[in-house]
């Protein structure tokens, strides 16, 4: 051996990531989940022990191999993956982070499912895709009782069982909506749908990307002679049979390497209608809204992995004669990265929590702030994840740690359920179409004002922009990033630390914002606000 190892961090393992997780801890009982403290606990001792990282990491190593026949030629579009993404995924399913919500109602249960998510996000987001679709097709599902009957039973399962069989009693879902020409214009699909006479229908087409082929059943968007419809399709038939369901290729990503996206294609393949025909978006339009809650929990959970694994490694490095976190610049820096970190973590919760109330006031909210909230938070991750990448230096370029992995990883959820102008369009069109919306999240920010004159200035502006926005499309990321500053200091003035509080309005809304990581105040108290990283 020709040297020793020194001025190394030790592996970042076996921490309980609920507990030390102060922004998660927080918002969970603040937002009427604290009788799931003792799960959520068992969750973040499972996730931070070094076995379930390694399978995290084998799993996304190791990515998804298609084969499109067995060695005997006959075709079996078949998804195989690294036994450690099995391991992963078993243990959300087991541990309820898809549709514990749902199968258990209670106060609370979206915010403890939503934390429950996040936990399983923080350490390894491919499997997250077909978790959240699970989650998010429970109330398409609810429009046609036949279907739900015999279906929820099944997604309701914590078992987690990946053989494509007939006769299984859990199930996890996947989609399949978009197409080669519209992308999110889901109305030019042309996949057609052909009433069989039996009750049951055909489809055909191609769609150009389908989460998760490997699920049990999906839910496919088809124009039926009534117009765009909703449809449920089973890889495998009731009486055992396969139904038609082509994997054409795997997607070769820049990142969510663990998770299978294909392209697929449909022929006769036998589907049963969901909702009513010619309703299609309607049918999917609450999984659409799940699934962007779920892209704002995604995209917190791994901003919380970034400044984690940042603060970790500078608290266990020294440079220039001091430990790193001891160096004003990289104090600033931590702090300042954790600032965001907790107001997305806060954001989710709060939007999470408007999910477990069906009252006027929650649903009325929940559908601006939640478009709002996916458009910010997950735009903002990619970032987050570089600068808390740079903080390791020429260790966190290299695939041995994780945040290499975490920055190829954030961009997705800015894409998925909708990129920005699809977003911020459709903050634009609920502005628009629904102004109980635009009422419910002006309450929401009327609710801090009166306690830092920035954050007044700033949610004045804000309601001088919106009510421009609709003769104004081109203002629309405007609009939805004043809404979306004004909602996080919200929430923070009204429920986080005073210092968090402070530092946020200070820094992003104040005179001497900016949006450079580390550029914050040197008379904020930035050893403290790090120290909860």
């Amino acid at each position: 051996m020709t040297h020793d190892v020194v001025n190394q961090a030790p592996p970042r393992a076996d921490l309980n990531e609920y507990l030390i997780h102060p922004a998660l801890t927080e918002a969970v009982g603040r937002y009427g989940a604290d009788w799931a403290t003792g799960h959520l606990t068992g969750v973040g001792a499972l996730v931070g022990q070094g076995d379930f990282q390694r399978d995290a990491e084998l799993a996304n190593t190791h990515p998804p191999v298609f084969s499109s026949h067995d060695r005997w030629g006959h075709r079996v579009d078949a998804v195989e993956f690294h036994p450690g993404y099995h391991r992963i995924i078993g243990a959300a399913i087991e541990n309820g982070a898809h549709t514990s919500c749902w199968a258990e109602p209670r106060p609370g249960a979206h915010v403890a499912r939503a934390a429950t998510f996040m936990l399983f996000a923080q350490i390894e987001p491919g499997h997250a895709c077909p978790v959240s679709m699970t989650h998010a097709v429970v109330p398409s599902l609810r429009f046609t009782p036949e279907l739900a009957g015999e279906w929820l039973p099944r997604v309701f399962s914590r078992d987690y069982d990946p053989e494509l069989r007939a006769g299984k009693t859990s199930a996890i879902f996947g989609m399949a909506m978009t197409e080669k020409q519209g992308g999110s214009d889901v109305r030019a699909n042309s996949t057609r749908a052909v009433g069989a006479g039996d009750g049951t229908w055909r489809l055909t087409g191609h769609k150009w990307f389908c989460s998760a082929p490997q699920s049990d059943a999906f839910l496919v968007l088809a124009q039926a002679p009534g117009g765009l419809s909703c449809f449920l399709v089973p890889r495998v038939l009731p009486g055992g049979d396969r139904n038609v369901f082509r994997i054409q290729r795997l997607k070769d990503k820049l990142g969510n390497r663990s998770n299978a996206s294909s392209e697929i294609e449909l022929d006769g393949t036998v589907g049963w209608l969901l909702g009513e025909e010619g309703r299609g978006v309607r049918t999917i339009i609450e999984m659409v809204a799940q699934t962007r809650l779920d892209c704002v929990l995604g995209s917190a959970a791994g901003m919380r992995q970034s400044v984690a694994e940042a603060a970790w490694h500078v608290r266990h490095r020294s440079a220039f004669g001091a430990v790193l976190i001891d160096q004003p610049a990289m104090t600033a820096v931590i702090a300042d990265l954790q600032l965001e970190a907790e107001a997305a973590t806060w954001t989710a919760m709060r939007l999470a929590s408007a999910y477990d109330s069906d009252d006027d006031e929650s649903v009325a909210f929940r559908r601006l702030a939640t478009a709002v909230g996916k458009y910010w938070v997950c735009k903002r991750g990619p970032n987050h994840a570089y600068e808390a990448l740079e903080c390791l230096g020429g260790n966190g370029y290299t695939e041995a740690f994780p945040l290499a992995r975490r920055y190829r990883e954030q961009p997705v959820m800015a894409v998925w359920e909708g990129s920005g102008n699809v977003i911020a369009l459709d903050v634009l069109r609920a502005m628009a179409r629904e102004p109980e919306s635009v009422a419910a999240v002006d309450r929401e920010l009327a609710s801090a004002l009166g306690v830092h004159p920035e954050f007044d200035r700033h949610v004045a502006a804000t309601r001088k922009l919106v009510a421009k926005a609709a003769g104004d499309p081109a203002s629309a990321r405007r609009v939805v990033e004043a809404l979306a500053l004004g909602l996080q200091g919200a929430v923070l003035i009204r429920e986080a630390p005073a210092e968090i509080a402070d530092a946020f309005v200070a820094s992003r809304l104040g005179p001497d914002r900016s949006l450079e990581y580390g550029a914050l105040d040197p008379g904020l108290p930035l050893a403290k606000i790090a120290a909860r990283a």
